[in-house]
């Protein structure tokens, strides 16, 4: 029997509408809620993740085998705080980019910037974003919390 060529490492990017609360801190604690129950799960199902936060929109890019990001990505488009969800891309990949099992980055005066290179405007205004603004973003996201941790390359 031979071998498949094809890869079961995908890596999925998707958007959606947030339904969490407007008000600030209420906010924090579910995006932190968020994140302790995703990190779990993505650590059990050997996932790697970013978690892009815009006000009322997440984008996020999850890693792993083709069987747990299918399974993982199908929890979070029947969870509530989630409406319209869109898959963006959805490829193989031959090895990781993101190195943790569930990171967020949310939109915020001092990563601005990034966001205004990727050219997605406040709230994701102009609906949703190409795969490849999302992937760039995400991966300069990736390389600014890395910087400020003082490390400056990956051995994925």
């Amino acid at each position: 029997m031979r071998a498949s060529k094809r890869s079961s490492l995908i890596h999925l990017i998707y958007f959606s509408r947030s339904q969490l609360s407007a008000e600030p801190p209420v906010r924090a604690r579910q995006i932190a809620e968020i994140a302790r129950h995703a990190q779990k799960k993505n650590e059990f199902s050997v996932i790697t993740s970013l978690l892009i936060v815009d006000q009322g929109y997440f984008i996020q890019i999850l890693e792993g085998e083709r069987l747990s990001v299918q399974e993982t990505f199908q929890r979070i488009s029947t969870d509530v705080r989630h409406r319209d969800v869109h898959i963006v891309e959805w490829r193989e990949i031959t090895k990781r980019e993101f190195v943790t099992s569930f990171a967020t980055a949310l939109r915020a005066p001092s990563n601005e910037a990034l966001f205004q290179r990727a050219n997605l405007g406040p709230m994701l205004q102009r609906g949703t974003p190409k795969a490849s603004t999302v992937y760039g973003l995400a991966q300069a996201l990736q390389a600014e919390v890395m910087a400020k941790q003082g490390i400056d390359h990956l051995f994925v």
